[in-house]
């Protein structure tokens, strides 16, 4: 059982018999005194894809969804249709680029240590490593002395998605994304 107040990004729970996905955590805590913190919670429903938003006191309960994670390794796209491979009897998962729409801008070819959750074996959806490393395909040239500044400049990855990285990177260079936050950590 987990309490409101303890959900994070990822944790899959069971409303009404149907595992849904915490996408989003916000916490309000009122000013006037004897009133409870609230936290607006979006789930995503793991069969449909439908997104349900929540608003919830810290002690109120979720029973923990039946479902099984399983390492895969992505192995490539077919028609729209993301292929994923089990890592341990090689059994083929497929998710369709609408199950995917927040994870398909850090999915590479090989990309390991992706978490499929399954239930009666049927892939629901995946959760991403917490870091990937992606090339910079487009940025602006480097400029010389940029480490002394905190200035960023836009750079689009391998994959598509833009983030924002410092200015002393150039077109070629693989970096770290984080990918909860999408933001760039690091040179790869």
């Amino acid at each position: 059982m987990a309490k409101a107040g303890d959900l994070k990004k990822g944790m899959v729970v069971d409303i009404n018999g149907v595992p849904h996905v915490v996408k989003q955590v916000e916490v309000r805590s009122p000013s006037s005194r004897g009133a409870s913190t609230l936290y607006k919670v979006r789930f995503n429903n793991l069969k449909t894809g439908q997104k349900l938003d929540e608003s919830l006191k810290g002690d109120d309960y979720f029973k923990d969804a039946d479902f099984v994670r399983v390492k895969v390794q992505f192995s490539y796209v077919d028609s729209g249709n993301y292929i994923f491979m089990n890592m341990e009897d090689y059994t083929q998962y497929t998710l369709s680029a609408d199950d995917l729409e927040e994870e398909m801008g850090y999915l590479t070819e090989g990309l390991e240590d992706i978490a499929a959750l399954l239930v009666d074996d049927e892939i629901l959806g995946i959760e991403l490593p917490a870091v990937v490393a992606l090339e910079i395909v487009e940025t602006a040239p480097e400029i010389k002395g940029a480490t002394a500044t905190g200035r960023t400049k836009p750079a689009r990855l391998a994959t598509g998605i833009e983030v924002q990285v410092p200015e002393y990177l150039k077109t070629g260079e693989l970096i770290k994304i984080n990918t909860l936050t999408g933001k760039f950590m690091s040179r790869a």
